[in-house]
């Protein structure tokens, strides 16, 4: 461990061995393949011979999605030219790019002492730019920009650089208030690094629009990370500090505590006090140390100041808890992350057909063992009780959070029933205030009118429109966060799949008014068989199916959108009366329109308030809340005269 006192302070030392930062940007602008192609650069792979891409996107979900969710962080070992020949150790942070995991974002902020701000060379600088850019701000990080993909046939370089100042100094004059000590001159100073990660190059001299840069390698990124982030410093004198800022599970050794070391040093074996969110404090023994050497964890006897190591033996750690020395504890503040959005009711599963996946979890108390278990690992979401003791109302950042907790409850062999996902609103001066959210919605010019009447139908108000003559229009909406609930579906339809539309948080404004979500109504199934393909020929005409022929249907299960608005009662299980003159077989269902087979998050965004969706390992149907005809039309009664 190298140490050099600083002039500032003689109490104060720094790890000139070691640099601690994160990658941050906008989804699908090329983090985790810039961190492959770091890992590359310095054979960090040598033991690992066969690689796919986006190595650090190792959960099913992620590569499925091509998005990452859950920041992770890997050890590149550097000891290239800008590295006066000693081996630097760069932990790098791969955080999420949708603002709907941001609590991941904040998380792997505290743990380091600088970011690389990634930018498209052709899209620029989008919401969660923005957001991770004015975290990294209030937190005193300072930033390096990269302008990836500058081999994009559309680049548009020099462009981006203006908008990703102008953003950087627009923060700047935003944070000034809650931030007095914001030092102006060093964000202005901001180094920039033009990058094709795909290819692994990088040059600090700007490259033509659509070319990649000519340096051979990423060298210009390294040296500009040695240079610009900051190494952590630390107190020699200080007692231990180590925040745990990520969790992980190891099928030997339990529950697993990712932390960053502030002071002191950790040993293996050593007895250590452990300071709870609720204030208390229990000595624990450290079973098991791991650093981080690639994508491995390895044993090690002690870690310093400034590292990112993994502890074993604390069975109920949680993120934001502190370790600290047992003779004179100083534990550290909790990690606070922005509060949830969106929120869904997420119970057992009480359709007809629950149970009937042979070794489903099915019960209340698993249910809620596996919420409370979620908690522990997701800082940015809440579980709070409802009315009934199998239901509960989980809170989060927005739909797709919530669709991926649900999803990797399925996979885990859970049957659920999900509610359509609602606001979390709040009440100031009396007045009903719900959250909005920034939407940057990028197009092409013939899709303008569509996208504008969309918005519009969701009360949104246009803040900005630029056309950069492309072909493309950007325009910028601020909207109800409901109004985007069921929005991606209809977006992409009506661009022909062309869209790219992406949204932040952007606080709290009195409520806007009632929206309209869908203009079709269901088809509902009246009663309970299999679904024939007799009944769905006489019944395609009145509009589009969500089942199958020989699918299992009850009543009250949605089968299909309805052409009208109204909902309708259908027969699908309908068979064909035979005669002794013509077969069964006999009908030819060439002429029957395929289902459509909607995912998830499609259900979520179809189903209205009175309508939920049963999710288990095998099937994902839409139904009613109440499933008995006469009740429904009782408590539709009820509503109207309400």
């Amino acid at each position: 461990m190298s140490e050099t006192t600083t002039n500032t302070a003689a109490t104060t030392a720094s790890r000139s061995d070691l640099r601690n930062v994160a990658i941050v940007a906008h989804v699908d602008h090329g983090k985790t393949t810039l961190v492959d192609a770091m890992l590359k650069q310095t054979n960090s792979f040598a033991e690992h011979n066969h690689l796919e891409d986006r190595v650090m996107d190792s959960g099913d979900l992620e590569r499925e999605k091509g998005i990452t969710i859950l920041a992770k962080n890997t050890t590149v070992a550097y000891n290239g030219p800008s590295s006066n020949g000693e081996t630097i150790t760069i932990n790098v942070i791969d955080t999420p790019g949708h603002a709907d995991f941001g609590g991941e974002v904040e998380r792997g902020l505290s743990m380091v002492d600088g970011v690389v701000l990634l930018v498209d060379a052709s899209e620029g600088p989008l919401p969660q730019t923005r957001f991770v850019l004015r975290k990294a701000l209030a937190a005193h990080l300072p930033v390096i920009l990269l302008v990836n993909k500058t081999d994009r046939p559309d680049a548009r370089i020099e462009e981006v650089v203006h908008e990703s100042m102008d953003l950087l100094l627009g923060l700047a004059s935003d944070l000034a208030d809650e931030v007095p000590d914001l030092d102006l001159d060093k964000i202005l100073e901001v180094p920039v690094v033009y990058a094709a990660a795909k290819v692994g190059r990088a040059s600090l001299e700007q490259p033509a629009d659509g070319s990649a840069p000519e340096n051979e390698d990423l060298e210009p990124l390294f040296k500009a990370i040695i240079e610009h982030i900051p190494a952590p410093t630390y107190n020699p004198n200080g007692v231990l500090q180590a925040h745990v800022t990520n969790l992980d599970a190891s099928p030997f050794l339990g529950r697993l505590a990712l932390l960053r070391i502030y002071n002191g040093t950790l040993r293996k074996g050593q007895t250590v006090a452990w300071a709870r969110a609720n204030g208390e404090l229990k000595n624990v023994k450290i079973t098991e140390l791991l650093a981080t050497k690639a994508l491995d964890r390895v044993p090690a006897e002690s870690a310093g100041p400034g590292e990112i190591v993994a502890v074993a033996g604390i069975e109920e750690i949680t993120i934001g808890e502190t370790l600290t020395d047992a003779e004179n504890p100083q534990p550290l503040p909790l990690i606070t992350v922005d509060d949830p959005a969106i929120s869904m009711t997420i119970g057992i599963n009480t359709s007809p057909l629950a149970g009937k996946v042979k070794g489903a979890k099915v019960t209340a108390r698993q249910v809620k063992d596996r919420l409370d278990k979620e908690l522990i690992g997701n800082v940015s979401i809440k579980v709070l009780p409802t009315e009934r003791p199998d239901a509960w109302e989980v809170q989060g950042r927005g739909e797709l959070a919530l669709a991926i907790l649900v999803e990797q409850m399925r996979r885990e062999g859970f049957e659920l029933t999900v509610g359509k996902p609602q606001v979390v609103t709040r009440t100031v001066d009396g007045k009903i205030h719900e959250p909005m959210e920034h939407m940057t919605i990028d197009v092409p010019e013939e899709y303008l009118g569509a996208v504008t009447q969309l918005m519009a139908a969701r009360k949104g108000r246009m803040t900005n429109m630029a056309n950069h003559g492309t072909g493309w229009c950007r325009m910028e909406f601020i909207v109800p966060a409901r109004g985007l609930i069921g929005f991606r579906t209809k977006f992409l339809t009506d661009t022909r799949g062309a869209g790219i539309a992406s949204s932040i948080s952007e606080g709290y404004e009195p409520w806007a008014g009632p929206i309209e979500y869908r203009t079709n109504g269901s088809m509902v199934a009246d009663r309970a068989g299999v679904v024939t393909p007799f009944a769905m020929i006489n019944l395609q005409e009145r509009g589009s199916f969500f089942v199958k022929p020989t699918s299992e249907v009850y009543e009250g299960m949605i089968v299909g959108e309805n052409s009208r608005a109204d909902d309708m009662d259908v027969n699908i299980t309908k068979e064909k009366k035979l005669t002794n003159m013509r077969a069964a077989s006999s009908d030819t269902f060439e002429n029957l329109t395929p289902p459509r087979d909607l995912t998830l998050e499609e259900s979520l965004e179809f189903a209205r308030e009175d309508e939920c969706v049963e999710v288990t390992p095998d099937s994902i149907r839409i139904r009613k809340v109440i499933l008995d005809a006469n009740e429904r039309a009782k408590a539709t009664r009820a509503r109207a005269k309400v």
